[in-house]
């Protein structure tokens, strides 16, 4: 069975059809500040972003780390990366771009850290994936991986009504004595699986979903977001992240 869930046509689709994508990536875009924190505590040179067009750990790592970095991606839009580049003051062509199938590719060189964001769970093999990121790692390199929680309630609502989405998803992937476990197998270091954000309703193409979707949407969201701000809680039923930290050896 090929590994992959999605294929390139849906990636070339989805880019096509998204707004919004050039922007100055702002300090509190979601899991810099990791991504910063791991740096300093690695004193890291360099990076590697997989899957992640448009690149925006990339960009914001290249101006505000003074990292080296590097975006692998299928299928890479060259034209809203630079434009990216720009709109983050930073001249066109400061990220390296590699366009090539992680399972094709022989590493070139290795990086100090190596994150995705949204990539695993659209494989079958988790297990596959994850090893793929470690091929990339320096000895004593960081791995950070950021996926979505769809086993919450915010997966009920993909399921329920956005089951195409839903489907391009592994939901079996999100859990997180699954991914330890993966991490122990692939022989990394001070692992750690944790739930983040604290609640988060969202769809693709909301504007396109049926009223009553977007009305049941907004009567859900608004008690459980002034809960969460009361109690600022993480958990599995509510969190729509999860987060992998690991050391290679």
């Amino acid at each position: 069975m090929n590994n992959e869930l999605t294929t390139r046509q849906f990636w070339l689709d989805y880019w096509e059809s998204k707004d919004g994508l050039v922007f100055e990536v702002p300090d509190n875009y979601p899991f810099v500040q990791l991504l910063a924190q791991l740096s300093k505590q690695n004193n890291s040179k360099n990076l590697l972003e997989i899957g992640g067009f448009p690149g925006y750990f990339s960009v914001w790592a290249k101006r505000y780390l003074q990292l080296n970095t590097t975006l692998l991606d299928f299928v890479v839009h060259h034209k809203i990366l630079n434009e990216l580049e720009k709109a983050n003051q930073l001249k066109t062509g400061s990220v390296d771009v590699v366009e090539a199938d992680l399972f094709n590719y022989q590493p070139q060189s290795h990086y100090d850290l190596v994150v995705s964001n949204g990539l695993i769970e659209h494989f079958l093999d988790t297990k596959e994936i994850i090893q793929k990121h470690v091929e990339q790692l320096n000895s004593g390199g960081v791995l950070l991986i950021t996926l979505p929680n769809f086993k919450s309630l915010n997966g009920w609502f993909q399921k329920t009504f956005d089951k195409e989405n839903y489907d391009k998803h592994n939901i079996n992937c999100m859990d997180l004595s699954l991914l330890e476990g993966i991490c122990q197998q692939l022989g990394l270091s001070n692992i750690h699986t944790r739930y983040d954000g604290r609640f988060m309703l969202w769809f693709e193409r909301e504007n396109e979903k049926p009223f009553f979707v977007r009305i049941l949407k907004k009567i859900v969201w608004l008690p459980l977001k002034v809960f969460f701000k009361i109690i600022p809680i993480e958990t599995k039923f509510f969190s729509p992240y999860i987060i992998v930290t690991a050391k290679k050896p």
